[in-house]
Formats: C-alpha cells, sequence, structure tokens
C-alpha cells in the first residue's frame, strides 16, 4: 500500500487522520501548513515537511517525493488572517497557484471553488484527495441525541427552525453555523469562524439557551468539506451560556468525540445528530 499525504491545518483532526492510518498499517507523508498545523503533528507522521498555504507545488512536490498517490487534507485555516494587511507578505503564491487564481479562480473565489480547483490540480499531478474522514469514522455525529442532557422543548423548536434556515444559508454558500432563540436568528457564520460567531451570539443573547445549528455546505463534498467541532467549540459554547448544539448527523466530525460529549455534559449542553428520520417532528 503506497504510503498516505497529509495536507494538514490547523488542530487535533489532522492528528487524529494521522493515527488512524498508521493503526492500520500505512505510512503517513505529511505537508503541514506553516502558521497552521500543529508542531506535535510530526510525531504522528513517517515523514513531516512545513509548506507555504499558498504554495500549490511545494505541496504535490512533498507528496510525490514521498510515493503518494492519495492524500488527505484536513484542518482549519483562519480565513481572516488571508485579509490582514500583510497578506500579500506571508502568503506569497508560488507559480502554480497564482496560476489557478488568475485563470480558473479569476471570477469566482468562493470556497468551494477554491477547494474544487485545488483538487483537480492535484489529481492532475497524480494525488488525489480521499474522504476526510477515511481514517476516523468512529468520531464522526450519530443521529439522535449523543449527550445525557435532552433539549428542552424549546430548543426543539429552535431546531427544526434553525435547520431549515441553515440549510438557505448554506445553499447560498454564506457560512455553515447558525445562532437560534425562540425562532429568532441571533448570529450567522461568515468570514469569521465559527468560535468568533459564537462569542458574538454570547453578547447578543446574554440570557443564554441559545441554539447553535452547524450545517454541511450544499454542494457537500467528503473530500473538502466535513465540518468539524471539537472540545475548543464546547468551551466557546459554554462561555457565551449556549444550551444546544446540532450538527448533521453522518456529515459531521466531532474532533475527540467521547471527551467532547462528556465535556458538554459537564456544561448542561445538549449535542444532537440531526436526522429527520430520529428527531420529534417540529410541534403542531
Amino acid at each position: 500500500m503506497s504510503p498516505l499525504g497529509l495536507i494538514a491545518g490547523e488542530g487535533v483532526l489532522p492528528l487524529l487522520v494521522a493515527r488512524g492510518a498508521r493503526a492500520e498499517g500505512r505510512q503517513v507523508v505529511c505537508a503541514a501548513f506553516r502558521g497552521h498545523a500543529w508542531p506535535e503533528l510530526r510525531e504522528e507522521c513517517d515523514e513531516f515537511h512545513w509548506v507555504g498555504t499558498l504554495r500549490l507545488s511545494s505541496w504535490i512536490r512533498v507528496l510525490r517525493a514521498g510515493g503518494c498517490h492519495e492524500a488527505v487534507m484536513v484542518g482549519r485555516v483562519a480565513k481572516h488572517r488571508m485579509y490582514d494587511r500583510w497578506r500579500y507578505f506571508r502568503y506569497i503564491p508560488d507559480w502554480r497557484t497564482a496560476r489557478l487564481w488568475f485563470t480558473v479562480l479569476r471570477h469566482d473565489k468562493r470556497p468551494y471553488s477554491i477547494l474544487k480547483a485545488v483538487m483537480s490540480e492535484l489529481s492532475s499531478a497524480g494525488v488525489n484527495l480521499i474522504d476526510q474522514t477515511r481514517y476516523c469514522r468512529e468520531h464522526l455525529a450519530t443521529p439522535g441525541v449523543m449527550t445525557r442532557r435532552q433539549p428542552t422543548e424549546a430548543q426543539w423548536i429552535d431546531i427544526h427552525f434553525g435547520w431549515q434556515a441553515g440549510q438557505q444559508l448554506s445553499r447560498l454558500d454564506i457560512g455553515q453555523a447558525i445562532a437560534v432563540k425562540d425562532r429568532d436568528v441571533i448570529a450567522v457564520e461568515a468570514l469569521e469562524g465559527t468560535d468568533a460567531m459564537i462569542r458574538r451570539a454570547g453578547e447578543l443573547c446574554p440570557v443564554g439557551g441559545w441554539t447553535l445549528i452547524k450545517v454541511s455546505n450544499t454542494q457537500y463534498d467528503m473530500r473538502v468539506d466535513v465540518p468539524t467541532i471539537g472540545a475548543t467549540t464546547i468551551e466557546r459554547l459554554h462561555e457565551a451560556r449556549a444550551g444546544c448544539v446540532v450538527l448533521e448527523a453522518g456529515k459531521t466530525l466531532i474532533a475527540e468525540k467521547q471527551k467532547v460529549i462528556e465535556l458538554a455534559d459537564r456544561y448542561r449542553i445538549a449535542v444532537v445528530g440531526y436526522d429527520a428520520s430520529v428527531c420529534p417532528p417540529p410541534p403542531g
């Protein structure tokens, strides 16, 4: 079996993927985004190299030199950093990335369009991206309530209302998360990311008890676009006095799932894997 390429951003998820792949006897060659990936990821990989976020040629060179024909691309890249005043010095693209930017992506720089172009470029170089969850399926959200803590009746109403609203926002490619309280939309995720949106929702709803709904993109692709939460998300929700978090069952990763569920129960936050076949229907 050829080594698995790991294109890694920030967070614990790249570590879980590397551990899962090696547990199945597969070597891992990592191209880690400098300034984003965690340094401790080095210990989980057979080969480890730092690469620039916008230097596609470097990713490809590392993976091809390592004998990789398949790769998993996983982990966060903080979008707001891409728009700071020093971005042109911190994120200098190589010729391959620049060519993509000024040709394929010239008139469409939406996140999914960028990821699709990256997938195509990697494939043309002989490296195919595979399902992000291939080596960490045990961390996927499961249908129904995953915590001992159950949503209140009012929260179930918000869950159904927020789910429909979230689907519409996803269809417009605005964001993947929405905060709801008593069928009022408190906050919507955009460029700032989920953690910043959670803080904003807490400020706008000081009484607490609100619900976070996180949906997958309507152009959902398991190779590049699996929504994820972790222990930090639960900590942020607790600080913002949220009462419930809803995830799309089978399509959302919960990094270090058992730890996250235990932490949510400790903070009395219900965690729900949304699936219409198992979730109670909306009242009346």
